[in-house]
């Protein structure tokens, strides 16, 4: 017995949709220096206390010491007001 194609339809196209949205959520990881790297966090509403931790722990697996942390009401580039708060973290490996 095969499944009516109708059925099958809202999969497929849900499919995509959630892979696209998934994939522009995250962390954004620059390397400064040899043992420095940059985190930008996405909007986070109240901000954030820390910087990515999977993130920090993947680049550093030994540990990691906070640098510097600079919050915005707004995207990290100042371009347009988003909600939430955008932190960048400066962090280097110990």
């Amino acid at each position: 017995m095969r499944p009516p194609r109708l059925l099958l339809l809202p999969l497929g196209l849900a499919l995509p949709a959630v892979l696209a949205l998934v994939s522009c959520t995250g962390a954004t990881l620059t390397k400064l220096d040899y043992r420095t790297y940059q985190i930008q966090s996405d909007a986070i509403p109240g901000g954030s206390d820390a910087p990515n931790r999977r993130v920090a722990e993947q680049v550093c697996p030994g540990g990691y010491r906070v640098m510097q942390r600079i919050a915005s009401n707004n995207t990290p580039d100042r371009a347009r007001d988003m909600p939430g708060v955008f932190t960048t973290w400066t962090i280097r490996c110990l």
